[in-house]
């Protein structure tokens, strides 16, 4: 049985590839889900998404809960101050559903508003820094917790 794995990002990183490619590498969105679609085989099924919109996110949220699927979510800016989003998120994880927060730096390293985040304390887990190596760590964890 495939599971859908929901691999969500927000503001910016449909400009991946061409923005800051010192912090953030420089492959986009597109070699994000065929990386992702390589290491996910037979076990997931990648719905990768992307929007610079917070009600978006937070609907595509609703639907993970609705339709019980895993959440793999980057929320990039709205990380650091998006109470709507942490609670779309909470409903997630509360509803017993994996949603693991990755960054594609780390933002521990970077400036020092980026060292909180609204999400982290809701997600199942957090990884970040390792590039799109934070993802493909994420959907690993996914086999051991959905």
């Amino acid at each position: 049985m495939t599971t859908t794995v929901l691999v969500l990002n927000g503001p910016n990183l449909g400009r991946l590839g061409s923005r800051e490619p010192d912090v953030y590498g420089s492959q986009d969105l597109d070699a994000l889900r065929t990386i992702l679609e390589a290491d996910a085989g037979d076990t997931f099924r990648i719905d990768l998404r992307q929007t610079d919109d917070e009600s978006e996110l937070v609907a595509w949220l609703h639907g993970a809960v609705d339709a019980r699927t895993p959440v793999i979510l980057n929320p990039a800016a709205f990380t650091h101050y998006s109470y709507a989003l942490r609670d779309a998120a909470a409903l997630v994880t509360k509803a017993g559903i994996p949603l693991v927060e990755v960054h594609i730096s780390n933002p521990h390293a970077r400036e020092t508003f980026r060292h909180t985040s609204v999400i982290s304390g809701i997600a199942t887990g957090v990884i970040a820094g390792f590039g799109f190596g934070s993802y493909r760590l994420a959907l690993q964890s996914l086999r051991y917790t959905s």
